[in-house]
């Protein structure tokens, strides 16, 4: 039991869940054939990307990075590192607009068109 604990350790958990997200949206993206679906599905794909970057980030036994006494050297081991959870703020954000960029693109196709759905759209295109 322990050599299976061992070798599921969370940073190892952490890693398989990003990779299961971004199989779901993947195959969201793949797979579906409605465009709101494609959406969410993009969506569960930018997630599974920050969610592997922050548990690529992570070190176990690490602090937050605010120096409180200068006196003696700074241990930068002691410290995790902000700079991938800054980016990954920026991710989130541009996300967001996207995801908002992307529902008014559909909400025009679907009063222009009257169909969210990939292949009807299509032949509604080719006429």
């Amino acid at each position: 039991m322990g050599e299976m604990a061992e070798l599921l350790s969370i940073g190892t958990v952490q890693y398989l869940q990003a990779a299961a997200l971004l199989l779901v949206g993947l195959y969201g993206i793949v797979a579906r054939r409605h465009l709101l679906r494609k959406l969410m599905a993009m969506n569960i794909l930018q997630v599974a990307v920050i969610v592997f970057f922050i548990a690529l980030s992570a070190k176990s036994g690490a602090t937050v990075p605010v120096v409180v006494d200068e006196a003696g050297g700074i241990d930068v081991a002691a410290y995790v590192n902000p700079l991938p959870h800054a980016l990954m703020l920026t991710a989130i954000v541009v996300s967001v607009s996207t995801t908002g960029v992307a529902l008014a693109l559909l909400i025009r196709i679907r009063r222009r068109y009257g169909t969210l759905s990939e292949t009807a759209l299509l032949d509604k295109l080719r006429e």
